[in-house]
């Protein structure tokens, strides 16, 4: 534990030492101890991490049945969504990312469908301030964000069918990495987008400078910088299926791809400032998406009896309503659900133009 420096650690003490005693006085036998766990994690005392030991006896408890792992679920939410103070509030989250990352499955289960009403766990925590200082004012911007980025990483792991990073499903992982050559290029593009999304999320955290001599928002950033690793390596395989298949793309296959690769891009310079040290994945990466992003923009979309690409307004018969590309020229786009006028695509054919 962390020491007492001010009135609001101290009376952060008793509010804990209250809480147990309330959970021991109202609690069932089946339940005191998940609520004795959850409050032994996400004590007040402030700038610490939850104890290690605290952590590995909450998930060993969540790991009995679905009933004990529903419950504990419901007991950790009910801490984070109850409390005021921004400590406690990161070292609720704090928990949950540690569920994701090394639960057990029933417990990560658990944690996906809740609540039980919705499915889609929705933290709520938007609104959260802590006003009691200067300090806890900024905390609070933590807060709000790494909720977000919680609901993100759950979004994505959805999308995977297994928790990014997760221990408890290296099995599953591993199945998929073999199957990666049989999913359709559109279930890759889905994916790519999703982690994608969750890596922009990464980069729309608070000033990372506010980080040096924080324990428990370095804890955040380790636990951050494991699950970029597993992002990377995820996209990483779905790019290098992607980079022999190009040929073979639709063109809107095409321009999502380009779109995600234009996206993912954008992210490099935070992504460096966040997480300085250079790993043989994360290089991987970028040189095989500037290769990607070379190749599609070069794209050899038509095959080799169309001569001809027409662009233009959907008036075939106005020769001054086209102009004329060489096949080997670059085809710059413009796509409709990002904005912007849409464009007609024609391929001419025997003298005749042909809507794709």
């Amino acid at each position: 534990m962390g020491r007492i420096t001010t009135l609001r650690d101290l009376i952060g003490v008793i509010k804990d030492k209250a809480s147990a005693s309330k959970a021991a006085f109202v609690s069932t036998p089946e339940t005191i101890s998940l609520r004795l766990a959850v409050l032994r994690v996400t004590a007040h005392m402030p700038s610490t991490p939850p104890n290690d030991n605290h952590i590995s006896a909450l998930l060993a408890l969540g790991d009995s049945s679905r009933t004990t792992a529903s419950a504990l679920i419901s007991s950790l939410m009910d801490r984070l969504h109850r409390t005021s103070n921004s400590t406690v509030a990161l070292k609720c989250l704090l928990t949950l990312h540690h569920i994701i990352k090394r639960g057990p499955f029933i417990l990560q289960d658990q944690l996906s469908i809740f609540p039980a009403a919705g499915g889609y766990n929705y933290l709520k925590l938007s609104s959260f301030r802590d006003g009691a200082t200067a300090f806890t004012w900024v905390l609070s911007a933590w807060v709000r964000w790494y909720a977000r980025y919680i609901e993100s990483l759950l979004s994505t792991s959805r999308v995977l069918g297994y928790f990014l990073g997760s221990t408890s499903c290296s099995m599953e992982r591993d199945k998929q990495e073999e199957r990666i050559s049989s999913f359709l290029s559109q279930d890759l593009v889905r994916d790519i987008d999703s982690l994608v999304g969750m890596i922009e999320e990464i980069c729309k955290g608070p000033d990372p400078s506010f980080v040096e001599g924080n324990k428990l928002l370095y804890e955040v950033i380790n636990l951050l910088s494991n699950d970029y690793l597993s992002a990377v390596n995820e996209i990483l395989s779905r790019l290098s299926e992607f980079n022999l298949r190009l040929s073979g793309l639709s063109f809107a296959e095409s321009v999502e791809l380009v779109c995600a690769l234009k996206r993912l891009e954008d992210c490099k310079e935070k992504l460096s400032l966040l997480f300085p040290v250079k790993k043989p994945s994360t290089e991987n990466l970028w040189v095989l998406v500037s290769e990607l992003r070379e190749k599609t923009d070069k794209l050899k979309v038509y095959k080799e009896e169309k001569k001809l690409l027409t662009w233009g307004k959907c008036d075939k018969g106005s020769e001054s309503a086209r102009f004329v590309m060489k096949r080997d020229d670059s085809v710059q786009f413009s796509s409709g659900r990002l904005g912007g006028n849409k464009l007609a695509l024609f391929v001419v054919e025997s003298g005749e133009a042909t809507t794709l």
